[in-house]
């Protein structure tokens, strides 16, 4: 089966609440990758208003240009 996102929604604190096209549901933690990010392009998204600027497309979940995009797979076991 192909899985895509289909639903997200920013919870407090650098989370975001994913909704899988299979039901499937998981609260991701991005703080701690985001933490560690040395890349300026990733670290601007320390700043909540850029964080929570992300968007779903082609049922990826990204934000900016694909400027941050998770595998899938690592977004539906709750891991980055």
């Amino acid at each position: 089966m192909y899985f895509r996102v289909e639903k997200a929604k920013y919870v407090p604190r650098y989370k975001v609440d994913i909704e899988f096209n299979d039901g499937a549901r998981r609260v991701v933690d991005f703080g701690p990758f985001l933490k560690k990010a040395r890349n300026p392009m990733f670290a601007k998204y320390r700043r909540l208003k850029n964080f929570k600027s992300f968007h779903i497309d082609h049922g990826d979940l990204m934000w900016g240009d694909f400027d941050l995009i998770f595998p899938i797979d690592d977004l539906r076991r709750g891991k980055v």
